[in-house]
Parts: structure tokens; C-alpha cells; sequence
């Protein structure tokens, strides 16, 4: 028996638990607060891949005549097929069975639908040893053909990661939502809310606390909510998570709160703090004092914020706890055979944030009026550091996606910092903003930490509308900081933008020059294209005229963040999707730099006014060599092997020092002179991330000429310069 249980209901992701709960139950254990969490999309979705549901959906399906495509009559006539290898499937996506790749990769043993008709040349992607990816990308299309087969013949609210995702998608009325509400449960309704039953018998809660992170959850969570409000009425219902806190701050319709008691806003943990001191010691709710709380009160919907108590400071919120999580059972997938953009799909992630908020938090097109993104307030290293090895203790897993809004530079370079001294071996990505700041020598650092990859909004690839976003960035700034990152072996996805206000289709095209120049340099590995959309709490949704934008606003009674809108160009920006999208697939499989951009389109487009070598010509600028005294330097290298070496010229002998420096893949050598050798070799031992203290410029400078002289000198030359080249960094 639990006081509060914990949902995410379904889908998110296959591969990783969303972070919410975890986090929420972190915080309610510093209080003593027992609670129980659940992913119950993971849990739906592991019954609904089995023989057993299988065998009645084929069934379900025959007998009522769904199957209309020749794909679905395929995929039914092959079922035999299908239910034999299912669960040996998904369990060699779960790591359990993973000799089964051998098999998977054989052309006969994967029964094939449509999903594989465009099948790429897998020993172009994978090699041909690359054997457990391959399979994995394999499985990942056969899982794909049987979701077409539910989506067209069992339910076409399916999806991996979203159920009825268009019944949350701007929905300013809750009218469409409550309708199906009322109507008969679904196949994956049914197994949903059985899962919920057998967990509510267990758990016993007198609180549940659905998360409901996107539009994709929406359904899933009143449908959840609907159940307990009918079988267990003593059970208090409450709903958080990013959709509440982004749609439902204009919430009107009290029919909401025939399935939720509370919907609570923002951070969540002072607010369920509060809920559980309501119910669980019988306060009086007439009297109680909420904290960003949505409630029914005489007949209408009410906020409450009036309870005098302050939000937790993010280093009394503790560490993120997974425990009653199924973390074994989630299913790695391979949607497209591109390393970077698997990242999200693949693997099981400790997901965490550097800050709270966004450390710019100026973009025009983001909610940034929200206190999610407003309130910046950064995790000290340390702090991060003892978080991360809290959950490798309890998860097992060493891998780690740091989730903020944008991470910002010095923070990263101090948790890259403390994860060396610690001499820990970690793995991690994270979200950024491509800014100045990331230095080839940081990107270093940062790889040497255990970061592999980093996605980042470069939006549209226009240095004009860039300025109209407030970004902060130019489109050559984000060539040479993802120069630096893939130097740095640090893979880079980027997020892409078209139909920014005021924007033409000449800066379009462009914009997609400049995107294909940057993945035929190199330096992009992934990126995802999506088309602006209008949000209420952004600055272009709070002041529309400033940008170009008319507003066509709806009467609000439920969710209110996507707007509907027209801009000045008057420009149909959804036509340019499908071109966008399929030249972007193909340069990130290394193809299609030479067609000329018309041929992505079936309508005429302007063509490009970007010179072709404008990104080769951004990186060609020679970095800035100025050092600021404050800037810290770190070696990273090894102890070397030294010898005294002498040299006579006109009868006087001069002493010098040969050090032989061995790394990971090769070994090099500098000479100094003796005296300065020796101050190097002494320095050098100072200046590991493992010391006591970091050395700046400026500490390096007074020491070094406290014995000699001209250190800027001794800084630029050929010996040290070496150093530079192999790990002696400049922070």
C-alpha cells in the first residue's frame, strides 16, 4: 500500500522511461512520501507485441472485415509467421535474446510487408559485422508492419510513441475528446485499464498522479482517470506534466473534472506536496491553501495559488529514483539507419537536467513566458555528479540524456570536469544552443567526459531570420561550433525550422542550401525539419502585429497553445514538407548532395542565392588566439617518458629534455630546454582534472615567470603547441 501512485500513461518511448515520475518520486522519497510509479505505456505495449494479443487482433480483424489493403491481406496471410517470431523478437529488443540477430538477419526469416519495400543497403549502413544494429533496424521494420496492420484494421489512434495524439492536438474544445470518451473502449483501452486495474488492487493509492507529458498521452490519461473515477471513487485523481502546464492554463470546461480532481501546473513537487497533506490528513479543502492548482469549485473551474510556502531550490528536490520501473523491459529500435538519429530510440537512458529552465531563454517562436523556461536556476557539478552515480547504483545503466531547454556551456565544461576527476567511465548527450562558446578545446573536454552526442536548434538557416528568432547565433557560427563537435568525434543532430513568420521561399530554399552544404562538409550528422507553429505563451503569440502575424484566435474552453494563424508573405509553407524532409533523409545517408534542390520539389522553386562553398569558406576562418588570463587550462594527457639529451655547438653543451608522450592511438615527442622542461613536467601533473585545484592562464604566467621569462613566448611555441594538439586545453 502506497499513499500516491505515479502514471505515465501511453506512449512515449519504447526505449526509456519519460524522466517525470521519476523525478516527482524522488522528491516525494525527501519527504518521507511513499509512492509507486508506473510506465504503463512500456507495459501495454509489451502485452499488446505478444502471441496471445496478436492471435485475437488477426482474428478481430478477419471476422470483422477491416483488412482493406493489399499490405493488411499480406501481413494476415503470413500471421502464422508473425505470432511464431514476436516474442523472440521483442525480447532480442530488450537485450535478452541477442543471439537472435544472426537469425533476424538471414533474408528468410522476417516475414516482410511494406516497411521493408524501401530497404536500404544495409552493408552500406551497418557493415557487414555491424550484425546486432542490423538486426535491430530489422525488427524494428517488422514491429513497424504490425503496427500498419492495427493502425488500418484494429485501431488507427496507434502509434510507438502517441495514442489519439489529434484528440489533444489544439484542441480548444474539449467537445471531440469527451465524445469519444462516451464511447465503447478500445483493444488497447481494454488491456490498458486491465494493466491499471491489477495496479490499483495492488498499490492501493489514495492519490494517483497521471503525468501527461505531450498531446499523445491526453487520451490514455482520461481514459485512466474515467476508470478510477468509476471503480474507485475514494481514489483523489490529479493530472501534471507538460500538457497541462503548456495547454490548460486557459481551462473553462468543468466537464474536465468529472475525471480529475486537481490539475496542478509547473513544477510539481510543492503542488503534490500540498495534495497529499489534503487528502491524506483530512484537511479541510474549503480552507486549504494550493499551490498552482486547477480545481472545481462551485460549479466552475478555479486556480488556486495561494499558499505562502516557496518552490523547492533544485538541489532539495533529490535525486530522480526509477525504482518500480520496468527498466528491463524496454524495447531498443533502429528506425532509420543513421547512428546520431538513433539515439532517441536506442538504448536505455538516466534521463536528467543540468538547470531548470533555459539559461537564454529569449527564442521568439518559445514559451518562454513560462515558468518551466523562465526560471533559470543551474545544478551545481557536484551535485550532478553524486546524481549520476546515485542512479548507475540503482539502474545499473552508465548512459545519460541531459534534457534541458539548451544546457548551458559552463556548466557543461564544469560537469565534464568533475566526471574526470572522478574518474568515471559515462556516456552522454545533451541539447544545446550551437553558441561561441563551444571551443574546440571544450568540445574536447566535453568528449573526454563521456559525451557522444549533442542536438541543437539551428532553426532556419538564415542569418536574417535568425536575428528575427533572437537565437544568438549566425548560421557560420553554428558551421564552426559543429565543426568543433564532430572534430571532437561528437555526433550533431539539429533541429530545423520553415515558415517562420515573414520568411519567403527564396529564404526556404536557401535555408536548405545551407543545410545541405553543412551535411556535405561533415559537420551534421542528423536533423529533423518542422514547420513553425504559433504558440500562445511565446513572444510572437503574445505580440503577433510585432512580427507579422494575424492571429485567428477560437473561444477557449480547454487546451490553448497552437494558434492558428496568417503571416504578411500569405506563403503555404506545408508544401515545401515533403521536400524538406525527403532531401534531409537522404543527406543524412550521405546522398543526393549533387541534385539540384528543384528536384526535391513538385512545384517550381526559386533557386538558391547561396554561394555553393559559403560553408567550406565559414570554416576556413582562423580561430581567435587571444587567451583570457581567468581561462583554465587542463592537460589530459599522460605522465611522459624523459630523457636528458645533450647537444654541444661551439664548445658549450646544452642540456635538453625529450618527452615521449603516449595516447590511445599513437605516441609523440617535444624538447625543451632543461630548466623549462622541468617546470613543465611539474606543471603539467598540476593541471589533471584530478588535481586539486585547476590552474589559470593567469596562475601559469606569474609562476612560469617567477624563474623565466616571456611566457607568452614559451605558450606559442613549437613544443607546446604540440601539446595543444593533444590534449593541453584552453577552458
Amino acid at each position: 500500500m502506497k499513499d500516491i501512485l505515479l502514471i505515465t500513461p501511453p506512449f512515449t518511448q519504447l526505449n526509456t522511461p519519460y524522466p517525470a515520475t521519476a523525478y516527482l518520486k524522488g522528491f516525494l522519497n525527501t519527504k518521507a512520501i511513499s509512492s509507486y510509479q508506473m510506465d504503463l505505456g512500456i507495459e501495454v505495449i509489451i502485452e499488446l507485441f505478444s502471441k496471445n494479443a496478436f492471435t485475437m487482433l488477426f482474428d478481430f480483424a478477419y471476422e470483422n472485415d477491416t483488412i482493406q489493403s493489399e499490405n493488411g491481406q499480406r501481413i494476415y496471410a503470413l500471421k502464422d509467421d508473425y505470432i511464431k517470431v514476436l516474442e523472440p523478437v521483442v525480447r532480442f529488443l530488450q537485450g535478452k535474446n541477442t543471439t537472435l540477430a544472426r537469425q533476424i538477419c538471414t533474408d528468410n526469416f522476417l516475414p516482410r510487408a511494406s516497411r521493408f519495400d524501401n530497404l536500404e543497403d544495409l552493408n552500406w549502413a551497418f557493415g557487414n559485422m555491424g550484425m546486432q544494429d542490423k538486426a535491430k533496424h530489422l525488427a524494428t521494420l517488422f514491429l513497424e508492419d504490425l503496427s500498419d496492420f492495427i493502425i488500418e484494421c484494429i485501431d488507427d489512434n496507434f502509434g510507438f510513441s502517441r495514442y489519439a495524439e489529434r484528440l489533444g492536438m489544439s484542441a480548444n474544445s474539449f467537445d471531440e475528446l469527451y465524445e469519444n470518451l462516451q464511447q465503447d473502449l478500445t483493444f488497447i483501452d481494454d488491456i490498458s485499464l486491465q494493466i491499471l486495474e491489477n495496479k490499483l488492487e495492488d498499490v492501493q493509492p489514495k492519490i494517483v498522479c497521471l503525468s501527461v507529458p505531450f498531446p499523445g498521452n491526453l487520451y490514455s490519461a482520461f481514459r485512466c482517470a474515467q476508470f478510477i473515477k468509476r471503480n474507485y471513487p475514494d481514489i483523489v485523481v490529479e493530472m501534471g506534466g507538460g500538457f497541462p502546464n503548456t495547454e490548460l492554463r486557459s481551462l473553462k470546461d468543468v466537464r474536465v473534472f468529472e475525471f480529475f480532481d486537481f490539475i496542478t501546473l509547473d513544477d510539481g513537487e510543492l503542488p503534490v506536496e500540498l495534495l497529499h497533506d489534503l487528502v491524506v490528513n483530512n484537511k479541510d479543502i474549503e480552507t486549504f491553501k494550493f499551490k498552482r492548482t486547477l480545481l472545481l469549485e462551485h460549479d466552475a473551474v478555479v486556480y488556486k495559488n495561494d499558499s505562502p510556502l516557496s518552490d523547492y531550490k533544485q538541489s532539495a528536490v533529490g535525486t530522480p529514483d526509477y525504482s518500480d520501473l520496468l527498466l528491463s523491459d524496454y524495447i531498443s529500435v533502429i528506425e532509420i539507419a543513421n547512428p546520431m538519429h538513433s539515439l532517441w530510440s536506442d538504448g536505455r537512458w538516466n534521463k536528467l537536467t543540468m538547470a531548470h529552465g533555459c539559461y537564454w531563454g529569449k527564442c521568439t517562436f518559445c514559451d518562454i513566458s513560462l515558468d518551466y523556461i523562465k526560471i533559470y536556476e543551474p545544478i551545481a557539478a557536484k551535485t550532478l555528479v553524486d546524481r549520476m552515480e546515485e542512479l548507475i547504483e540503482q539502474t545499473g545503466d552508465t548512459g545519460f540524456h541531459f534534457v534541458d531547454e539548451a544546457a548551458p556551456p559552463s556548466l557543461m565544461k564544469a560537469l565534464a570536469l568533475e566526471i574526470l576527476k572522478r574518474d568515471l567511465t559515462l556516456t552522454w548527450w545533451a541539447n544545446i544552443r550551437f553558441e561561441k562558446n563551444f571551443t574546440q578545446d571544450l568540445c574536447v573536454l566535453l568528449k573526454a567526459s563521456g559525451c557522444i552526442a549533442v542536438s541543437g536548434g539551428l532553426e532556419v538557416a538564415s542569418d536574417r531570420l535568425l536575428k528575427l528568432i533572437d537565437k544568438g547565433v549566425t548560421v557560420e557560427q553554428v558551421a564552426q561550433v559543429t565543426r568543433n563537435l564532430t572534430e571532437s568525434n561528437i555526433m550533431v543532430h539539429s533541429y530545423l525550422m520553415y515558415g517562420y513568420p515573414t520568411q519567403t521561399e527564396q529564404e526556404t530554399v536557401d535555408s536548405l542550401e545551407m543545410v545541405r552544404q553543412l551535411f556535405e562538409v561533415g559537420v551534421l550528422q542528423s536533423g529533423f525539419w518542422h514547420q513553425f507553429a504559433l504558440t500562445a505563451h511565446s513572444p510572437i503569440g503574445l505580440n503577433p502585429a510585432e512580427f507579422g502575424v494575424t492571429p485567428h484566435y477560437n473561444d477557449i474552453t480547454f487546451a490553448n497553445n497552437d494558434v492558428a494563424f496568417s503571416d504578411v508573405t500569405g506563403i503555404d509553407h506545408s508544401k515545401f514538407s515533403n521536400g524538406l524532409k525527403t532531401s534531409l533523409f537522404n543527406y543524412m545517408h550521405g546522398i543526393g548532395f549533387d541534385l539540384p534542390l528543384q528536384d526535391w520539389f513538385d512545384f517550381k522553386v526559386p533557386d538558391t542565392t547561396i554561394d555553393s562553398e559559403c560553408i567550406y569558406n565559414a570554416l576556413q576562418i582562423e580561430p581567435n588566439f587571444s587567451v583570457k588570463p581567468t581561462a583554465k587550462i587542463v592537460w589530459l594527457g599522460k605522465t611522459p617518458f624523459v630523457e636528458e639529451v645533450y647537444k654541444t655547438k661551439k664548445g658549450t653543451t646544452y642540456t635538453s629534455l625529450k618527452m615521449t608522450f603516449y595516447d590511445k592511438t599513437a605516441a609523440f615527442q617535444i624538447t625543451t630546454p632543461l630548466e623549462e622542461g622541468e617546470w613543465l613536467l611539474q606543471t603539467l601533473e598540476k593541471l589533471s582534472p584530478r588535481s586539486a585545484s585547476i590552474k589559470s592562464f593567469n596562475m601559469l604566467k606569474k609562476d612560469f615567470e617567477s624563474q623565466f621569462e616571456n611566457f607568452e613566448l614559451f605558450w606559442f611555441s613549437k613544443p607546446i603547441n604540440t601539446l595543444k594538439e593533444h590534449g593541453l586545453l584552453v577552458l
